[in-house]
């Protein structure tokens, strides 16, 4: 009997996890030790944003030039940071993540990925910390593009390759706490999950209609239920 599986695609800041700034402050170390900057993050918007996108814009702040080379010095660096500070922070998983990955990774009909604006070797660094990476068959990450809204496309194909099925938008759930994350999952017609655990308000993020909305993830059961329809 064919099972109709559904596709979910994870945001890690705000949504799985919190690093307790230690993004945050590995950027800042990333600008001091590579370009000589001292970097309050001013008017640079991370939420939502790929690390990408935000190397390019720290980039542009400080009028450096934005060039691949560049972009890639910026983030190898910060990677460093961030690998040396994610266990000297007071970050943590959020509400009810560990319990859901395990529901749905024991169900035949739940694929598990990431769907995020880290490069892969930042969420990599941050879920393997929190004990969650291995939950993830695969990605889509800032590595294969600036713009959050391209990454969906990745995903997609990359479930393609590894299941040889190709998941309609209406089994597609993308998963995250930003407005971004909806505007994403709209970007390839997924159904869009919001969560209130990052830094937009559940009021704020019910202006953005998504498909699905909650406070956090902390009753397993009742997720469950409502993303499959039982």
């Amino acid at each position: 009997m064919r099972i109709d599986r559904r596709l979910f695609l994870f945001d890690i800041d705000g949504t799985l996890i919190t690093s307790g700034g230690a993004g945050e402050a590995a950027l800042k170390d990333a600008m001091r030790s590579r370009f000589d900057v001292e970097e309050d993050l001013d008017g640079i918007i991370l939420a939502g944003a790929t690390d990408a996108r935000i190397a390019r814009e720290l980039l542009e702040k400080h009028s450096i030039a934005v060039s691949a080379e560049n972009v890639a010095a910026l983030l190898d660096t910060y990677l460093g940071h961030l690998n040396e500070r994610i266990g000297r922070h007071d970050g943590k998983l959020l509400p009810g993540i560990v319990p859901l990955l395990k529901v749905l990774s024991e169900r035949s009909d739940a694929v598990l990925a990431l769907l995020t604006g880290n490069v892969i070797r930042g969420a990599e660094i941050k879920l393997t910390h929190y004990g969650v990476w291995d939950f993830f068959e695969f990605g889509a990450f800032a590595d294969d593009h600036h713009d959050r809204n391209e990454l969906g496309k990745f995903a997609r194909a990359r479930a393609l390759e590894r299941h040889g099925e190709e998941f309609p938008p209406s089994r597609i759930y993308v998963i995250g706490d930003t407005p971004k994350d909806i505007e994403c999952g709209r970007a390839i017609g997924a159904c869009t999950v919001a969560i209130a655990t990052g830094h937009y308000s559940s009021d704020q993020l019910r202006d953005h209609a998504p498909d699905f909305l909650f406070e956090d993830l902390s009753d397993t059961g009742r997720v469950v239920a409502l993303l499959f329809g039982e």
